[in-house]
């Protein structure tokens, strides 16, 4: 049995092919990341720019032109079809205390955009300093603790819109 795949190119242009299409080529390894390629007897020069293996993207350079190409095997279709996105992450709209502690700063704002690994808040506990970074880019909803404030494991400190 041959698998197949479905390849994005430049986030429009579908293919489809199958193990036995790649007997159709011809490639030779020129050096890391980098190979010669015959098809029909048309030579090529491709090189791996990039590549995000677990979300299977990959950024390549056929003669000098580059492309953002995408691979899907019959897995990822049937999950995509039935609405979910393999290796997505659930989003996170609140931060809670992971252990008891006492505010020692707020670096944010009610309304205010933030980015991911941006500072929030700083909660000292168990004599450290703990450093609440956002897990990713939002707005502040909400700051349900003010400087100075002991939190309980649990209390919500943060909440996104």
């Amino acid at each position: 049995m041959s698998n197949k795949y479905k390849l994005t190119v430049n986030h429009n242009t579908p293919i489809d092919l199958s193990e036995s299409n790649l007997k159709n080529f011809d490639v030779v390894d020129v050096e890391k990341d980098k190979f010669h390629v015959l098809k029909n007897h048309i030579p090529y020069i491709a090189e791996i720019v990039s590549a995000d293996f677990l979300a299977k993207k990959y950024t390549i350079k056929v003669n000098n032109n580059r492309y953002e190409v995408a691979i899907s095997d019959d897995l990822d279709i049937l999950i995509k079809s039935m609405g979910i996105e393999r290796g997505r992450t659930k989003v996170i709209n609140a931060i809670k205390a992971p252990m008891p502690g006492l505010i020692l700063e707020i670096s944010v704002e009610v309304g205010q955009s933030v980015k991911e690994n941006d500072s929030l808040l700083i909660l000292e506990a168990m004599k450290m300093e703990n450093s609440f970074l956002s897990p990713r880019d939002g707005v502040i909803k909400s700051i349900a603790v003010v400087k100075g404030n002991a939190v309980d494991k649990g209390q919500l400190l943060i909440e996104f819109e």
